[in-house]
C-alpha cells in the first residue's frame, strides 16, 4: 500500500532538505512539484509563485497512478529555458512517497491525494537569506534580480497561497531546527499512524 506525504511551506523554508534526509532513513519516493511547471513564454514577468503556474492536475493523476499501484511518467522542466522536455522520468510506485513544493497544500488536485499533510516553517528573513544564497550560488542569478523576484511575487503570493494551506497540515516543522529534530517528528507522525 502506497502512502502519500504532502509536504508545503514557504520557499527555502527547508522542505527539499527536510524529505532528502527522511530519504536517507527510509525508502521513499520524492516528487518535486517544480517538475511539473507549465512552459513560460514570458520568463521575466512570469508569476511562478502561484498554483496556476503548475500543472497541478497531471500531478495528482500521477499520484493516482501512483496510488493504484502502476508507474507515472513524471515530466522534466527544464529550467534555463521554462520548458519542458520531450523526455520524461518513469517511477514505479513505492510505500511512502513525499511530494514537496511551496503549493502542493494549496492545490486541492495534490492536497487531496495525501494521506499526511505537513507544513515546513520557517522566519520570513531566514528563508529570504537563504533563497538569496540559493539563487545567486547554485542557479547564477544575481542579488538584485532574486530580491525583485521576491518583492514582486514570492513574498506577496507566500501571504495569499501558502501560508492559508498550513492550515491543511496535520503538523508543522520547524525549517530553522536541526534536521535530525524535523525527521524525527515526521517519524513519531507516520508510527502513529501505522504506516513505520
Amino acid at each position: 500500500m502506497t502512502t502519500i506525504i504532502i509536504m508545503a511551506g514557504g520557499t527555502a523554508s527547508g522542505k527539499t532538505s527536510i524529505a532528502a534526509e527522511f530519504a536517507k532513513k527510509h525508502d521513499c519516493l520524492i516528487i518535486h512539484h517544480d517538475r511539473y511547471y507549465k512552459d513560460i513564454l514570458f520568463p521575466p514577468d512570469a508569476n511562478f509563485d502561484e498554483p496556476d503556474a503548475l500543472d497541478n492536475a497531471l500531478l495528482g493523476q500521477h499520484l493516482q497512478e501512483l496510488k493504484q499501484g502502476k508507474p507515472a511518467h513524471l515530466p522534466i522542466y527544464d529550467f534555463p529555458t521554462h520548458r519542458r522536455l520531450k523526455e520524461t522520468e518513469r517511477v514505479d510506485p513505492q510505500q511512502l512517497i513525499i511530494v514537496e513544493g511551496i503549493l502542493t497544500l494549496a492545490a486541492p488536485e495534490i492536497s487531496e491525494q495525501g494521506d499526511i499533510h505537513i507544513f515546513v516553517d520557517a522566519p520570513d528573513d531566514i528563508r529570504l537569506a537563504r533563497r538569496l544564497q540559493r539563487d545567486v550560488i547554485e542557479r547564477g542569478r544575481n542579488v538584485e534580480g532574486v530580491i525583485a523576484q521576491y518583492m514582486a511575487t514570492v513574498r506577496p503570493m507566500h501571504f495569499l497561497h501558502v501560508l492559508p494551506s498550513q492550515k491543511k497540515a496535520e503538523i508543522t516543522l520547524d525549517g530553522v531546527v536541526p534536521l535530525h529534530d524535523s525527521v524525527e517528528k515526521m517519524e513519531q507522525l507516520l508510527q502513529a499512524r501505522g504506516v513505520l
